[in-house]
């Protein structure tokens, strides 16, 4: 699969009003994995291309899980999922915990973007278990994503190939807006995290009066070049950790030439080695190369608790023993929620990020260097690239509150852009950092009340002046220290 840690991770011009064709009926009971309660199901029948309402259609589904107040307010709260390519639905279980308190009286609505889930996906999991050797492959992954296409072609929904071109965030919020007209809500609150923020914002640009609230967890803008921003702040997020070990004493003396133990194993790249797959545990032969090593560091950085054991897991790989590594990196990646429909993917990154690389002023990572970019170059090369609106990448001063959060420790959208947008959406947007926060922050400590605060305060003024100081006080998880043979714990 396309390097997932990556992934893990971000149309036509004068389109149309949104504008439901027509809806399948009314909500209907439903069930949705992870969720003990019942909620509704609906769908909406879409335009692939909303500039052709007489043209080829698709099914977007959605999710609500009611207010639990029977004197509910009008104004929604809709979930927007990351990736490019998450399924909103998949992280239902996750949000109506973290919004419990919202949903007392209002809706929780979650839309499968088109191109995921339950709308239209372009999807391509493969059931099968890729092997590490599998995974040093060089041409695999453009050969997975030409396999990806000609599967696609396939489905019913997709007449042609330059269909895929109408999956892109331009043409997704007006779907979006679709199912708040159908629901009859005046306005929505949106709560955004990771790629959900451009979502967000786009909607913002294209549908003003209809937003109430909006927060951004994580901030993607909407002129983010993906592959350069992501080598430079995975850069700077790698160098930050091992910088934290080197001035904690407990942490140091665990690990005293942790710069020099990295430096050794990516010096020693590639190489023929044997280790464990982390998931099926056989035992296997393959050249590790330094964009394995560099995709298993990286995962773990969304995650501070998973970050703590790095240090661990590079000195055992500077010594040969590579379990701990991609273990930690499985660990992320094998979580249902974080799947991603390639597909969906490559349409929105393809049309909306890879052709501002080469105007992008950041710099690629000491180490981390230009591979990204250069892999998306190759496989957008293939990909159908969609139309993207005039102004798209503008980001103009907002009628709407909105919370922008970022994590301090962040590999992906770290503080820098969401203190840029801040200041560009003016007076009515607040920026707030958790130092110690990866990326997305809602679920750390006490955000989640801040976020549930923001969204139900009764006025403007209220929700922008909620308290947010707890999160200075959320400390980093500190570095593993696994116990040496016949030690007791201490």
């Amino acid at each position: 699969m396309l390097r997932r840690s990556l992934v893990a991770a971000l149309l036509v011009a004068g389109l149309a009003p949104s504008l439901a064709i027509e809806s399948e009926g009314a909500l209907q009971p439903c069930r949705v994995g992870g969720v003990v309660h019942e909620l509704r199901c609906g769908t909406l029948t879409r335009p692939l291309d909303p500039a052709n309402l007489s043209g080829a259609t698709i099914e977007i589904g959605y999710v609500v899980a009611p207010a639990v107040a029977r004197q509910k307010l009008a104004d929604p709260v809709f979930v927007l999922a990351g990736g490019p390519g998450q399924s909103a639905v998949s992280v239902a279980p996750t949000m109506l915990a973290l919004l419990s308190r919202t949903r007392n009286r209002r809706d929780i609505v979650f839309v499968d973007q088109r191109g995921t889930g339950r709308s239209a996906p372009l999807d391509c999991e493969d059931p099968t278990q890729e092997t590490l050797a599998e995974q040093s492959e060089p041409d695999r992954q453009l050969q997975q994503v030409l396999a990806c296409k000609a599967r696609l072609l396939k489905r019913r929904y997709l007449p042609n190939e330059a269909a895929l071109g109408f999956f892109t965030t331009a043409v997704a919020v007006q779907d979006l807006d679709a199912v708040r007209q159908a629901l009859g809500a005046p306005r929505v609150n949106l709560v955004g995290a990771s790629y959900g923020t451009r979502v967000a914002l786009e909607y913002a640009r294209q549908f003003p009066t209809s937003l109430r609230r909006a927060v951004l967890d994580g901030v993607a803008p909407p002129d983010m070049a993906l592959p350069a921003s992501y080598s430079t702040d995975g850069q700077a997020a790698f160098d930050a950790l091992l910088a934290a070990c080197a001035d904690e004493p407990t942490c140091a003396t665990a690990y005293p030439t942790l710069r020099a133990d990295w430096r050794t194993l990516l010096g020693s790249l590639p190489r023929k080695v044997s280790a464990a797959h982390p998931l099926t545990g056989a035992v296997e032969t393959f050249t590790l190369t330094r964009a394995m090593v560099l995709a298993a560091v990286r995962a773990p950085l969304y995650v501070p608790s998973l970050a703590a054991g790095l240090p661990a897991a590079i000195a055992d790989a500077a010594q040969g023993r590579y379990e701990g590594l991609f273990g930690l990196q499985a660990m992320l990646q094998a979580r249902p929620a974080n799947r991603v429909a390639l597909g969906m993917h490559l349409s929105v990154v393809c049309a909306e990020d890879l052709p501002r690389l080469t105007q992008s002023s950041d710099r690629p990572g000491a180490e981390f260097g230009r591979d990204d970019a250069r892999l998306y170059a190759r496989l957008c090369s293939v990909w159908p690239r969609g139309a993207v609106p005039k102004g798209f990448d503008a980001i103009s001063r907002t009628r709407a509150p909105m919370l922008l959060l970022s994590g301090g420790l962040d590999p992906a959208t770290p503080p820098r852009h969401g203190a840029r947008v801040a200041a560009l959406l003016g007076g009515k947007a607040r920026h707030v950092v958790v130092p110690n926060a990866g990326h997305g922050v809602m679920a750390v400590g006490c955000m989640r009340d801040v976020v549930q605060r923001f969204i139900d305060a009764v006025d403007d003024a209220a929700a922008l002046a909620v308290d947010a100081d707890c999160a200075a006080a959320i400390p980093r998880p500190p570095a593993f220290r696994p116990l040496r043979s016949g030690a007791a714990p201490g």
